[in-house]
């Protein structure tokens, strides 16, 4: 026995024991559903919004600390890594700045001002300023005793060719115990 089902014009065969009346539900589920996997692949395949990837997240094991958390750098569309820099500020006075990219490429600077410092310059206290892989590795410690800083940096996991994730510690050469 065969079924006319409705607005769709096609045929199907009526198998013994099922009902004629035909439900809609299972239609809209499955079109929702398709819906919903088309709008995750448009999302994947646009990809992520550059800038959301690139970001500081702070967190911290020791309060004497005075930066610690995870950065990561990712490469945008035109090719070049983010940076992202800390102005340190006590009192309303600039004290130092730190860049954070772009990529393994690391810089304090004294004071605080609003144009761009290039990493390269002397006035960089970090040397080297751009961390060495070792294989699928990084890491790097920097002393810096005019500000009475340490800066530590390691490249952290989940890192790959376009994004670079870096665990960061900048705390006090010698911590106050309280």
């Amino acid at each position: 026995m065969w079924i006319n089902v409705g607005r769709f014009g096609g045929i199907l065969p009526l198998l013994h024991g099922f009902s004629r009346e035909r439900s809609t539900v299972r239609q809209r589920f499955a079109r929702s559903t398709w819906l919903l996997i088309g709008v995750c692949a448009s999302a994947a395949l646009l990809g992520v919004d550059a800038a959301a990837a690139q970001l500081f997240r702070p967190f911290s094991n020791d309060t004497r600390n005075i930066l610690e958390g995870n950065w990561q750098s990712c490469r945008d569309r035109d090719g070049t890594y983010a940076e992202r820099v800390y102005d340190h500020v006590v009192n309303g006075v600039g004290q130092f700045e730190v860049h954070m990219g772009p990529r393994r490429e690391f810089a304090i600077f004294k004071g605080v001002q609003d144009g761009h410092r290039d990493h390269e310059s002397f006035e960089n206290l970090l040397s080297p300023f751009r961390v060495a892989m070792e294989g699928t590795r990084a890491k790097q410690r920097w002393e810096i005793p005019s500000l009475k800083l340490v800066f530590s940096v390691t490249l952290a996991g989940g890192s790959r060719t376009d994004c670079e994730s870096w665990f960061i510690v900048l705390e006090p050469l010698e911590k106050t115990s309280h």
